[in-house]
């Protein structure tokens, strides 16, 4: 029953960060692309990789996990409305924003999990067989 609350408290600030991010992004770069969307899935994505590089060399306990990760990353990122959104565009005509959207928003949230991991990870212990 904790868990779930962390998972909930977590969710929350996420969620309330993701409609924040959106409404700043909307107001400074405008709509013509999702940049919001872009912009938390990306950062989502750096930070769980490093919440997950430390819980992986058991530097991150249990509630921090629930609370960081799957609370707050879970709410803070949307893989349903980065893909609303490029249908959105798509439907729009507007193909090579679609597409820059999905090949910006796989490369770049690939590339920033891959980074927040190793971050996550630096100073850790080898792992012993």
């Amino acid at each position: 029953m904790r868990e779930l609350l962390l998972v909930a408290v977590g969710g929350a600030v996420g969620a309330m960060g993701r409609y924040g991010v959106g409404l700043w992004a909307r107001a400074r770069f405008g709509a013509d692309f999702p940049w919001g969307t872009f912009a938390v899935n990306v950062a989502g994505s750096l930070v769980l990789g490093f919440l997950m590089g430390l819980a992986l060399s058991g530097r991150l306990d249990r509630n921090l996990r629930a609370v960081l990760a799957t609370g707050f990353c879970g709410a803070f990122t949307t893989f349903s409305t980065f893909s609303f959104e490029t249908l959105g565009l798509l439907r729009e005509g507007y193909v090579m924003r679609a597409l820059a959207n999905l090949g910006a928003s796989l490369a770049l949230g690939l590339a920033a999990a891959m980074l927040g991991l190793w971050l996550g990870q630096m100073g850790a212990p080898p792992a012993s067989d």
